[in-house]
């Protein structure tokens, strides 16, 4: 569940600018504030049932959008190449094999 939420919370802040400003609500609070379904159904006057199925289109949404432009995976893509520059650094490697983590940068872009 942990896994789900992060990936989530990743995906919304990839997004977000392309949800409706209901389903910003809803997922900022469910996610990022921690509200329950309960909590949320009152605030806006609508039902839990509601609430719950904005929520789960939304999160569809989301990895449908990361299906077609893939910010988060190349997001964790260019974290795993950064960690390995940071660790060739301090192991104070061959300058080459820095150069070329580098260029798998560039080539993520």
């Amino acid at each position: 569940m942990l896994d789900k939420t992060t990936r989530i919370n990743f995906l919304f802040d990839f997004y977000q600018t392309l949800l409706t400003p209901k389903q910003r609500n809803y997922m900022e609070l469910y996610y990022l504030e921690d509200y329950s379904l309960g909590e949320i159904s009152d605030t806006f006057d609508v039902s839990r049932q509601a609430v719950y199925d904005n929520i789960k289109r939304t999160e569809a949404m989301l990895e449908s959008y990361e299906e077609k432009l893939k910010l988060y995976e190349k997001f964790l893509d260019r974290q795993g190449l950064l960690n390995q520059l940071s660790d060739l650094l301090i192991q104070g490697t061959e300058p080459k094999q820095a150069v070329a983590v580098v260029q798998q940068l560039k080539e993520l872009d």
